[in-house]
């Protein structure tokens, strides 16, 4: 048995996505969001990183693990961003995992 079409709209608002939606496809749905926000905030990490050594003035070695608290501040940033709704890519990748809708169906 096919799964039932899901109704996802790209806005930034994902509270609305799960409303139609039966429990088990809810489910699915959740763990695709995780999963395109992890990735999302993935892909943002270097470039925040970049950022954050382009415009920092003091030189990593100054203090010793400076760098490992940086990146993980960079990599708390980007995951903020990405829950956010970020740079857009999670709904991109979303609306790609989706059921495609067949026509005359639903």
């Amino acid at each position: 048995m096919p799964a039932p079409p899901m109704n996802v709209s790209l806005s930034a608002n994902w509270s609305h996505m799960t409303a139609v939606n039966p429990p088990v496809v809810k489910n699915e749905l959740t763990k695709n969001k995780k999963a395109a926000r992890d990735f999302e905030a993935m892909l943002l990490t270097p470039v925040l990183d970049s950022l954050q050594k382009t415009f920092s003035g003091d030189p990593e070695d100054a203090t010793p693990g400076a760098s490992d608290y940086r990146l993980m501040a960079t990599q708390a940033l980007a995951s903020a961003m990405a829950e956010g709704g970020g740079m857009g890519i999670a709904r991109l990748i979303l609306s790609h995992l989706q059921t495609p809708k067949v026509p005359g169906q639903g």
